[in-house]
C-alpha cells in the first residue's frame, strides 16, 4: 500500500488514478491520517447490453393516462 499526502494527490490525480488502474493500492491521506483509497470501479452492463421487456405484463396503466391532460391539471403542473 502506497500512502500519498493530499498536496501531492491534488497535483498528481491523473497519475494515481493510472497506478490504481494497474492494480495499485492508492491511499490519499492529511496530516498522516489516512483519508481515501482510489480503486477502479467494476464495469457495469451498458446500454448496449440491456434489454427491454422486463417489466413487460407485470405493469399496467389504466387508459385514462394516455388521455390529453385537461387545462386545470396542466396548471396545476406549470404547464
Amino acid at each position: 500500500m502506497t500512502i500519498y499526502k493530499m498536496a501531492y494527490a491534488k497535483t498528481q490525480l491523473a497519475s494515481l488514478i493510472k497506478e490504481a488502474i494497474a492494480g495499485q493500492d492508492v491511499v490519499i491521506a492529511r496530516d498522516e491520517q489516512p483519508l481515501v483509497r482510489l480503486v477502479p470501479v467494476e464495469a457495469g452492463p451498458t446500454s448496449s447490453d440491456r434489454t427491454g421487456g422486463d417489466l413487460e405484463g407485470r405493469v399496467s396503466l389504466p387508459d385514462a393516462f394516455f388521455a390529453p391532460m385537461t387545462d386545470a391539471a396542466a396548471d396545476d403542473w406549470g404547464l
